[in-house]
């Protein structure tokens, strides 16, 4: 579990309701089903026609990924990608194709079979910088998709407010009738900015955060591989991966990768 974002729920969700039950409120004033109903109904058609069906089934499966940490971090994929290149080291690139199976990452599978099926290094790094330009490019509608919600879901709830006031005026001879239907009116607004500010920003801003974490590692992972093929030490190549996880700023690493691959490269062919 990520314990981040638990722990912030949980904090976020004691706050606020501790400081209602010290005013006197209780928690059953707010659980109207009718409100619920309204706000996220009408916040999900609202992205819905915002986004097309495959962005909007994407930010509901990237979604358990703002609660639960990946599998696979960025150090064990760095000790993954050195096992590969002591193992291509001693037994040769075309090895690694027996280990293709266990691979879970995608994009290192990817990479793997092609540097297996004999691709040059510079023609892999071309496919492979490609493939994740495309990537980013998808992975940055997920938080856009969440973010739209937590715009949305506030103007809903005062859509909600409104319904229900209207139908409080159509009691007006019953006073306490309708002191209790304003009441149950403002649960929709209450649901909408909560959601908006606990829920889909929040959400938004961490997949954000961990989208760029990926990206970077997919920047590790094709430098890992190209230096494979490019006959880079093992111990060498750790160090170069290592340097993605203490700095993964993008442009920065991306200079950093560039600088470093002419030299080793020059010192792997001086060795083969």
């Amino acid at each position: 579990m990520d314990k981040s974002t638990w722990l912030g729920m949980g904090i976020a969700a004691a706050g606020i309701l501790s400081g209602m039950m010290i005013e006197g409120g209780r928690i059953a004033q707010i659980l109207q089903p009718t409100a619920a109903m309204i706000v996220f109904g009408g916040t999900l058609g609202a992205v819905m026609l915002q986004f097309p069906m495959p962005t909007v089934i994407a930010g509901f499966k990237h979604l358990p990924h703002a609660f639960f940490e990946p599998k696979l971090g960025p150090r064990a994929m760095v000790e993954q990608i050195v096992g590969f290149a002591n193992k291509a080291r001693k037994q040769g690139i075309v090895s690694l194709d027996a280990d293709l199976g266990s691979v879970n990452d995608p994009f290192l599978k990817k990479a793997l079979t092609l540097a297996v099926d004999g691709t040059e290094s510079q023609e892999l790094r071309k496919m492979m910088e490609l493939e994740m330009e495309n990537q980013a490019e998808r992975d940055e509608k997920i938080p856009q998709f969440f973010e739209a919600a937590g715009g949305y879901a506030p103007t809903v709830g005062i859509l909600g407010a409104v319904i229900g006031l209207i139908q409080v005026m159509q009691h007006l001879s019953d006073i306490n009738e309708v002191g209790r239907g304003i009441a149950v009116a403002f649960v929709a607004t209450i649901y909408g900015v909560a959601s908006a500010n606990l829920f889909f920003l929040p959400v938004a801003g961490k997949l954000k955060f961990q989208l760029h974490e990926k990206q970077v590692m997919r920047e590790m992972v094709l430098e890992g591989v190209a230096s494979i093929l490019d006959g880079m030490n093992p111990r060498m190549l750790e160090t170069k991966l290592l340097g993605f996880l203490a700095e993964p700023s993008g442009e920065k690493q991306e200079k950093i990768s560039k600088e470093a691959a002419a030299p080793e490269g020059t010192l792997a062919e001086a060795h083969r």
